[in-house]
């Protein structure tokens, strides 16, 4: 055997014998390495593993190298620094943004840029209508019991951990509630910060209420990385001026979990009263999760109908949280944890209820159709009050102008003297008749 080859075997002899001591124990048997030129990339050492390598090969290198190929020494140490410094993924921090941001997801995490991703724009009109679509039946959401809940801060969002008496009906299978957690933005209302859209148009927020297959699988670990694994409602929220009181049964203990890594119990609450009244009026779709490692795993249900909170809710759900843990002194606020919109590919969107154009219509063009219809009426009452006024101002016979008498034809003067003359005689001669008439019957008596 050549020696350059005894070296690099008592090399990997005296790491086992090392990791062993340090990860099981003196008395235990030591951890057996294999060496391998194609190794793992899932495998991944730490720090002080890596510092027991590169000593001991540094040792060994020192002894042989002055006899040994340089150059198949050199290809070694590039194979075992590859080896040890791969990452697994669960071991990688993820962000939204940055290095490790949502658009290098796809690097670390293979299911992200799968075909089936999560979340998607909803465009009502290619929604397909499926009659066999039911109302969803909350199982236990309203049986909370006098176990507090878990609150977490997982340094992505804020996670209300569920009793497993919670579950979903409705579906193909019985479904088991987990957990259910927000995601935001960061500019206030109408700047976006929901995972989903309608139409394009996103909602100031979303909550999640997550569930696995427990019908087909045993648990949420197994239940995620298989097909119809996982069952989540996707709520999208919108801001008005009235506190909605059953989201202040979260917002109100945010300020215990400001950092990540924090948990703390809080009172049990009725979850169904975080949810919209109308559970029958919905969309549907496979999907996927929305946070790495993106298995596409997840039957979505997002309703039709919002629910509301204030702006002031809305303003503590921005900015309580930190996305650094505790003994971080840069801190950085959680916000904007969301995921971009995915293409749908070759999926459908089914929707429980037939699309009606005037129940499809956005708050955009429902307010532009009632400032026409205002506008409307006000041109309306203009014309009526200028056809009133018109008519009160003239008189009837120019508006009638068929029921006036015909003129009469104007005389000369010479005429008119005329006939004023002849007028006086007749009357000069009425009257000297009348007066002889008294003297007439005297005469004739014998």
């Amino acid at each position: 055997m050549p020696e350059w080859i005894q070296h690099v075997t008592s090399t990997v002899w005296l790491l086992n014998r090392a990791v062993a001591g340090g990860i099981a124990g003196p008395s235990q048997s030591p951890l057996l390495l294999s060496l391998s030129l194609s190794p793992s990339p899932s495998l991944s050492l730490s720090l002080s593993h890596l510092l027991l390598i590169s000593l001991s090969t540094f040792i060994h290198f020192c002894v042989w190298t002055s006899r040994a190929n340089m150059g198949l020494f050199i290809l070694l140490m590039l194979l075992c620094f590859q080896w040890t410094a791969a990452p697994a993924a669960d071991e990688i921090t993820w962000t939204y943004t940055g290095l490790v941001g949502q658009s290098e997801w796809s690097a670390y995490f293979p299911d992200c840029r799968g075909t089936s991703q999560s979340p998607i724009d909803v465009v009502t009109t290619l929604t397909k209508y499926d009659p066999s679509l039911i109302p969803l039946t909350p199982l236990g959401y309203s049986q909370h019991g006098n176990k507090p809940f878990t609150l977490y801060n997982n340094g992505h969002t804020a996670v209300i951990e569920l009793p497993e008496w919670m579950g979903l009906g409705g579906l193909p299978w019985l479904f088991t509630a987990v957990q259910m957690h927000l995601h935001w933005g960061s500019g206030g209302p109408s700047h976006g910060g929901s995972e989903h859209t309608i139409n394009g148009l996103s909602a100031d927020a979303e909550l999640h209420v997550v569930h696995y297959n427990s019908e087909l699988y045993p648990n949420m670990s197994a239940a995620m990385t298989q097909k119809d694994g996982l069952a989540v409602l996707g709520i999208l929220i919108v801001t008005g001026e009235e506190t909605n009181l059953a989201f202040n049964s979260i917002l109100n203990y945010l300020s215990r979990i400001r950092h990540a890594d924090q948990k703390v119990p809080i009172p049990a609450f009725d979850v169904q009263s975080l949810l919209p009244k109308d559970l029958g009026r919905y969309y549907r779709y496979n999907g996927s999760l929305t946070t790495p490692p993106c298995y596409q795993s997840v039957i979505w249900t997002v309703f039709h109908e919002r629910v509301q909170i204030s702006k002031a809710q809305l303003l503590k759900m921005e900015t309580i949280l930190y996305s650094s843990k505790a003994d971080n002194p840069d801190r950085m606020l959680l916000q904007d944890n969301y995921r971009a919109t995915q293409p749908l590919n070759h999926r459908v969107v089914f929707a429980s209820f037939s699309a009606e154009a005037w129940k499809e219509l956005s708050s955009g063009e429902v307010t532009a159709i009632v400032i026409g219809v205002m506008c409307g009426c006000v041109g309306l009452a203009v014309i009526i009050r200028f056809i009133v006024k018109t008519i009160r101002s003239t008189s009837s016979w120019d508006v009638l102008p068929s029921n006036r008498p015909a003129p009469m034809p104007r005389m000369k003067e010479p005429e008119k003297a005329k006939e004023k003359k002849q007028d006086m005689a007749l009357n000069s001669t009425s009257e000297a008749e009348k007066k002889e008439e008294p003297s007439s019957p005297l005469q004739t008596e014998p």
